[in-house]
């Protein structure tokens, strides 16, 4: 009795592919073609991730070189020496905490505001037909269209004009105003991503518009709120030049403190200053990291077309 042998049908492809002269030539070209092609997307993200980190890198090897060395020539990519005094001279420096106190406050209350006002807004726009509608949809998108510097002046005499200068009340306020227009055009893509199934299967089930919206859409709308939300907080905590304009000593938050804190008329304590950019930059890459699914999630809903 003969016995039959297997033999894989990958080993035979193999093998056909060995014994003939024409498909081993398509492999030898797809294979060079593909190394080339390697080169330069790796390239690329090379540059890509230089053009991203280095900066960051610069900032930190600032922060711990020593004063007598940072301007040193040549300059060095890595620190010869490292200190960290000046990150204990930011510690140190009660001032730094008091603009701390006025960047989360002045955020929180922007974020918070902006997703309120603008959950309501884009849900209007999304599912409700109304006159004027579309008119008024780009009437909020035009805003958008005008520098916000151009409105300084303007803000500065009516703030002055109701005693707001100086107050938490007249950066919330601006910062509310320049993030509503696209934290509504965000969440009105959101909800145009929602069926209007549930909205209906919400009203068989008994419930009344406030209801519906309230228990059965946001909680879906979640990623988009929270995108929404850290667009708004990255906002109000990065702002120079309304923090700066509108908001006196007391009030003023992170980015104008640390300037008048460490750059003076006719010098500037760098490490110092490097060291207080990279502390107070903490809370927003954190915030990024344990909400980047949320803020993904929110972002891309929001690119859908309504």
């Amino acid at each position: 009795m003969e016995t039959t042998t297997m033999v894989p049908a990958t080993a035979l492809t193999v093998e056909a592919e060995n014994a003939d002269p024409k498909s081993q030539g398509r492999l030898a070209l797809s294979a060079r073609r593909k190394k080339p092609f390697r080169w330069a997307l790796w390239s690329t993200l090379t540059v890509i991730g230089l053009f991203a980190f280095l900066p960051i890198y610069w900032l930190a090897v600032t922060s711990v070189t020593p004063n007598d060395q940072v301007f040193a020539y040549p300059p060095s990519l890595v620190p010869t020496e490292v200190t960290f005094e000046h990150y204990v001279s930011v510690f140190a420096n009660p001032a730094i905490f008091g603009y701390l106190k006025n960047s989360i406050i002045v955020s929180v209350v922007t974020a918070v505001l902006s997703v309120v006002v603008s959950m309501y807004m884009g849900y209007a726009f999304s599912k409700f037909r109304f006159r004027g509608r579309k008119s008024l949809m780009y009437f909020v998108l035009s805003s958008q269209m005008f520098p916000q510097a151009l409105l300084l002046v303007t803000l500065y005499v009516v703030f002055a004009q109701f005693g707001l200068l100086n107050t938490y009340q007249a950066l919330i306020i601006s910062f509310t105003t320049f993030t509503l227009p696209l934290c509504v055009w965000m969440l009105k893509g959101f909800f145009d991503a929602l069926p209007d199934d549930l909205i209906e299967a919400a009203k068989i089930d008994g419930a009344g518009p406030w209801r519906t919206f309230h228990s059965v859409i946001l909680p879906l709308a979640l990623p988009g709120l929270v995108a929404a939300g850290l667009f708004a907080f990255v906002r109000g905590w990065n702002d120079f030049m309304f923090a700066l304009t509108l908001a006196g000593p007391e009030k003023q938050t992170l980015p104008p403190g640390l300037v008048n804190t460490f750059i003076f008329e006719a010098s500037a304590a760098w490490p110092a200053l490097m060291a207080a950019s990279l502390l107070v930059s903490a809370p927003v890459c954190i915030a990024f990291i344990f909400l980047q699914r949320f803020l993904v999630g929110g972002i891309t809903a929001g690119a859908v077309k309504g």
